[in-house]
């Protein structure tokens, strides 16, 4: 019997629908945006650990609703307020349906001596030197309306700092170089001179139905359990255009809790085209991307999260005018289900469109203060369950990690937290016989998948990083030690070496630094400092003679990251 994947998706669908619109009631729909300094989100999933939040969010489909934290205090706060009490009610009706708050103003501040560095920042570009950005705004609720305006605006200096496309490589690196950029509208520089630009930043418009929202949103999103990556959504790019539809607080059944998002948005280019001597222009058309995210909280498995998320991309003018074109989320995920029978062609090819999917999980253990967390992702479908049995490494990545709090010197509410977190989406071992993409990069979209010229999903692009950090925590305060290596696109660097090149030239960045964090009164104060020593930068050695490799001079680079933020909370 054959099987319709997409009439089952369909139903799927139905069923979502109904257990969001299980409850309705009057909330405040108001969001904690991802990534608003580095630790205060972060606070927030912290008490889970502890064993102290009762919403039983998954913290895996962000931004959160502060109406689903079930009013959590905030550890250490002036006089224990929550988060929402930090938005001034500027002014409110006798009945309370109808006010307007101030948000948070943030200030945030970096500098990169060398070379970029730097990723889950938004607006901020990639951009050697002196860059700022300020964000601050307004909550409006009207009674099921509620509108949150929160623009944006950066400005960085940009100076000139050397490109891959312009280090002293061999032609077989230039033409790998030279093919990558051409898959992938992620330039190292944005343009030529300095940049300044005003966005509408974590802003939006939506219809409170209870335990479900719709609207139209430019919020950053963050799907999965990653804390410094993830695979498909994080606040690395600017946030984009979307219509949304989701969840704002755990929708409880008989058999768990389900959280979700469905989006459909539009994604911008970076206007800037490949460098000189690169083979084609950017095809100038903005991209559609539809997204689902699901999480689903198994009632006989406390703290166990399950979830799985997935994207299509493809040329808005490329598009059908179907219910599948603007979903094809629905869609099976074997690609023999795309084969056209008349022509024997894949028809998704023919759409031009690419699809990432992942599964993750997270599992909570209050009883010891530590969580577990682990995603998994495939660039392109499987042909079959046979082909993705027998290769489930093929164009895969994954993000693991794990943290843990230890109480310090038996203070209250003052502990170690140490996290571990792994990032890979290095090229698996199949590409030796198989073809393999190179994550986000794809042959039938120029763009790839990035908005306005940064990645959406992994900050850190195609690369790999491992990570350590151990910090003191007491509520908002931090003071924290961090160590990563990161290995830059492996996949672009074994294409050009081919056999033909010194195998060691790979260009790995060790970072040494560290965090603070400060709350005082109205004020919260974020910093970080970063020293990264690059070894062989954009893939270099002087001596190209693979016999004298050990005794030739490296070109390694230098770079120091200084971030300071400042956020007044009313």
């Amino acid at each position: 019997m054959k099987i319709n994947f997409y009439k089952i998706m369909k139903l799927r669908l139905l069923f979502l629908l109904s257990l969001l619109l299980i409850s309705v009631q009057l909330v405040n729909a108001q969001t904690l945006p991802v990534g608003l300094l580095d630790n205060t989100d972060d606070l927030y999933r912290r008490q889970q650990l502890l064993g102290k939040d009762s919403s039983k969010i998954s913290f895996m489909v962000r931004p959160v609703h502060l109406s689903g934290l079930n009013n959590l205090l905030v550890p250490g706060d002036v006089d224990g307020k929550t988060f929402n009490d930090w938005n001034k009610v500027l002014w409110q009706n006798p009945k309370g349906n109808i006010e307007v708050r101030a948000l948070p103003v943030v200030w945030q501040q970096q500098i990169n001596s060398h070379h970029p560095y730097g990723w889950n920042d938004g607006a901020i570009i990639s951009a050697k030197g002196y860059q700022t950005s300020l964000s601050a705004g307004v909550f409006a609720k009207i009674g099921r309306l509620k509108i949150q305006l929160r623009p944006e605006f950066v400005y960085a200096a940009n100076p000139y700092f050397l490109q891959t496309y312009e280090a002293d490589n061999e032609t077989a690196f230039k033409s790998a170089i030279a093919n990558y950029y051409n898959r992938i509208d992620a330039p190292e520089r944005i343009g030529n001179d300095s940049y300044s630009k005003a966005n509408l930043g974590q802003s939006s418009i939506k219809l409170d139905l209870g335990s479900v929202a719709i609207g139209v949103s430019n919020e950053s999103l963050w799907w999965g359990p990653g804390v410094r990556n993830s695979l498909l959504m994080s606040n690395n790019a600017p946030g984009f255009l979307h219509a949304t539809v989701n969840t704002i607080r755990p929708i409880q059944t008989p058999i768990g809790s389900f959280e979700s998002q469905i989006i459909g948005g539009r994604l911008e280019g970076s206007g800037i085209l490949p460098p000189s001597g690169l083979k084609y222009s950017k095809f100038d058309d903005w991209r559609y991307i539809s997204g689902i995210v699901f999480v689903y909280q198994p009632k006989w498995v406390s703290g166990l999260y399950l979830g799985f998320d997935r994207t299509f991309t493809t040329y808005r003018s490329e598009m059908g005018t179907g219910l599948g074109d603007y979903f094809p989320l629905f869609s099976g995920l074997e690609k023999k289900g795309f084969q056209n029978d008349e022509t024997l062609e894949n028809s998704e090819d023919g759409y031009r469109r690419d699809q990432i999917f992942s599964l993750f999980a997270r599992w909570l253990m209050p009883e010891s203060n530590s969580e577990i967390y682990f995603q998994f992702g495939r660039e392109d479908h499987a042909w079959d369950f046979r082909d993705a049995f027998a290769e489930p490494e093929y164009s895969r990545a994954y993000v693991a990690g794990f943290r843990k709090l230890i109480p310090f010197k038996s203070r209250l509410e003052e502990f170690v937290q140490v996290g571990i977190e792994l990032t890979q989406l290095e090229p698996a071992g199949s590409k030796a016989s198989r073809p393999t993409g190179i994550w986000y990069s794809h042959s039938q979209l120029n763009h790839g998948y990035t908005n306005k010229g940064q990645f959406i999903g992994a900050g850190i692009g195609p690369d790999n990083l491992q990570s350590v950090d151990v910090a003191w925590v007491k509520g908002l305060k931090r003071i924290g030690f961090l160590a990563e290596r990161r290995v830059h696109n492996n996949g672009l660097y074994y294409r050009a070496v081919a056999g033909q090149i010194e195998p060691r030239r790979h260009w790995v960045d060790l970072g040494l630094g560290g965090n603070l964090d400060w709350d005082y009164k109205h004020f919260v104060l974020n910093a970080r400092m970063i020293y990264t020593h690059s070894f062989n930068y954009q893939y270099r050695v002087e001596n190209q003679d693979p016999n004298l490799f050990w005794v030739s001079d490296k070109q390694d680079a230098d770079n120091l990251h200084l971030k300071l933020g400042l956020m007044y909370r009313w």
